[in-house]
């Protein structure tokens, strides 16, 4: 398979995918991460993570992704989470995020690729439930 292949197949991801090298840098940055977090193409490519992790997560998604880079491995992969991200906007929106560590053809560890839906509008109506059942519960004490 060429690489026109594989550059469509990330392009025509519902999901939004992101590949970083393993100092963060953003290096592939597809249509759905445009629509998802509201950065073209040509303004994450090159940039820091950092533009979409919320300044109070950093030191903990830096530490995380340190070691992921230099073992090679985490615990979150094969996972998806739900996270908080930034948007261009400077909202917080909630995604679910799929990581995998990407290696070359020596094995080495190249950088990370994740996959991130966008789950703001469930992540609300499901707090939304939970306040109006906790509200419930404390009305019937």
């Amino acid at each position: 398979m060429n690489d026109g292949f594989m550059d469509s197949l990330i392009e025509q991801n519902p999901d939004a995918m992101i590949f970083a090298d393993t100092e963060g840098t953003i290096r592939v940055w597809n249509v759905a991460a445009e629509r998802i977090f509201g950065f073209t193409k040509e303004q994450a490519i090159g940039s820091n993570l950092d533009i979409i992790v919320p300044q109070n997560l950093r030191k903990a998604h830096w530490r995380g992704y340190e070691q992921a880079m230099q073992r090679g491995d985490t615990k979150y992969v094969g996972k998806s989470l739900p996270t908080k991200s930034l948007h261009a906007d400077g909202s917080v929106i909630y995604v679910e995020l799929g990581f995998s560590i990407v290696l070359d053809s020596a094995k080495n560890v190249i950088g990370a690729l994740s996959s991130a839906r966008d789950i703001t509008t469930r992540y609300k109506k499901e707090r939304e439930t939970q306040k109006r059942l906790s509200e419930l519960e404390n009305a019937q004490r």
